[in-house]
């Protein structure tokens, strides 16, 4: 029986699979699209720079840093470089709550990262939503957690556009897409790797990217 109201935090692929009717496509041209377009972001000798340090720091830590830990030492700095704070547009937001209802169910939970419109409060996401756990013994299905994020992000957007999202093991990053009921799935980055970790960058960067383009008619 499907319950009125879900977390979340205990949400699985399979309980969004079997109560949304979401379906994996192993193969997806838009996420293809969103990974490829990376290829052609350039980064400067200062980003270079600060992704080899925090690369070293993760390689260094990954395996014994909790979630604040990880958040404060790699994810953090991450997006610090992918500049997500555009004025009155967009902006990146950590540990707010958002819920939407979905096929007459509430879902709902606090988001550790997302991109949304707005400045000072979120109002339209457009990015998931970062569920980030400890390399060892992994509490949940982060993968889950991350998709029911973005679902309920996708509820909130009026014109159903393309939400994105990412989720991060210890380490290890994995890049998602949500489109109508249909979502995929990126293989794993490993943020230790100093070429990976730049690869990670460019992504967000071609994310911004994105998101500048759907803000346009707010300049």
């Amino acid at each position: 029986m499907k319950p009125t109201e879900l977390m979340f935090s205990n949400c699985t692929l399979a309980i969004l699979e079997d109560w949304f009717e979401l379906r994996l496509q192993v193969s997806y041209q838009t996420l293809d699209n969103w990974l490829n377009s990376a290829q052609n972001i350039t980064t400067s000798v200062f980003e270079k720079e600060m992704v080899a340090m925090i690369a070293n720091d993760l390689h260094k830590g990954a395996a014994h840093w909790n979630e604040t830990d990880l958040s404060m030492h790699f994810i953090g700095p991450m997006f610090s470089v992918a500049q997500f704070i555009e004025e009155y547009r967009f902006s990146l937001f950590a540990q707010r709550n958002i819920e939407a209802v979905v096929n007459d169910i509430k879902l709902f939970g606090r988001v550790d990262e997302m991109v949304a419109t707005g400045f000072r409060e979120p109002k339209i996401p457009y990015f998931a939503f970062n569920e980030y756990k400890r390399q060892t013994d992994p509490n949940g299905d982060p993968a889950g957690q991350c998709l029911a994020a973005m679902l309920a992000g996708q509820a909130l957007n009026d014109k159903k556009e393309t939400v994105y999202g990412c989720y991060v093991i210890g380490a290890t990053w994995y890049f998602m897409v949500l489109e109508g009921k249909h979502y995929a799935m990126s293989n794993s980055f490993d943020g230790r790797d100093i070429d990976e970790a730049l690869q990670i960058l460019r992504i967000l960067k071609a994310l911004k990217e994105v998101c500048m383009q759907r803000t346009a008619h707010l300049v």
